[in-house]
């Protein structure tokens, strides 16, 4: 299954990319299970499970870890912002 990917803020410049698309394995079925993958590409993927309180969102509503991914779906990921 497809899905679009989406990164945001810092996350973005510490990646290198703001979006992809990935063909996502049958056996990820969650936000969290989507995350663990990415990471597993090594750095500076790695921020996606080191970075504190990072956000996710499924089709732009916000989405605990927990939450079901599907084919088609868009998966943004962002780290708390500050400003002031």
């Amino acid at each position: 299954m497809h899905i679009h990917l989406l990164y945001f803020a810092g996350l973005r410049e510490v990646l290198g990319v703001a979006t992809e698309t990935l063909e996502l394995p049958a056996e990820i079925e969650t936000v969290a299970g989507l995350r663990e993958l990415l990471a597993a590409r090594g750095a500076p993927w790695t921020a996606l499970v080191t970075t504190k309180n990072l956000r996710a969102a499924v089709n732009q509503e916000m989405a605990g870890q927990d939450a079901r991914v599907h084919a088609g779906d868009e998966v943004a990921f962002f780290p708390p912002v500050t400003g002031g």
